[in-house]
């Protein structure tokens, strides 16, 4: 594992997943909320997106979380392990909500500077139809993945507790 794709619906936990993840392997951790959002959350511009997600791909080893459907195929087009986060809808809009919490008037660790935390109706839309309106589109491109990459599903937050226990404890013996 060197070039792992974390994706999933907004609230899924797939920044948290990252960053557990990079501790555990010791590799870059790249949020691509943080290199998509600028300051007072303006949008990069498209053409400067797809050149970003290039070189950001090109790197030796990276953690990378994000949906960003647009480049999707690229990153899943280089990515040997795909963490595929398929939490209930429920699940995912409560942490949202706790999120924008917790956050109140600062930027999360995962986003760039001066992209307060916020919540909108778009946003929560876009959890609430994720199964409907994404997922089935997620789960065809997975079924299309290489023989060489390595498609894992989590489907709930024990899952991922056990899947990095697994981990933590297959690094230490190596190392």
């Amino acid at each position: 594992m060197k070039k792992i794709l974390i994706i999933g619906s907004g609230g899924a936990g797939k920044s948290t997943l990252a960053r557990e993840l990079g501790t555990i392997l010791g590799l870059e951790v790249i949020h691509l909320d943080a290199w998509y959002w600028n300051p007072g959350w303006v949008e990069t511009p498209k053409a400067e997106w797809q050149n970003i997600i290039q070189d950001l791909t090109l790197r030796e080893s990276w953690i990378m979380d994000g949906n960003y459907g647009g480049t999707l195929d690229v990153r899943l087009s280089v990515a040997d392990t795909v963490i595929f986060l398929d939490f209930p809808r429920l699940l995912c809009l409560s942490r949202v909500i706790k999120r924008r919490f917790i956050y109140a008037g600062q930027s999360r660790p995962d986003m760039a500077s001066n992209c307060p935390e916020r919540l909108n109706w778009e946003f929560l839309k876009y959890i609430w139809s994720y199964p409907i309106n994404r997922r089935p589109e997620i789960i065809k491109k997975l079924s299309q993945i290489t023989p060489n990459q390595q498609v894992i599903i989590l489907c709930e937050p024990t899952e991922v507790r056990a899947f990095l226990q697994n981990i933590y404890h297959h690094s230490y013996l190596i190392n």
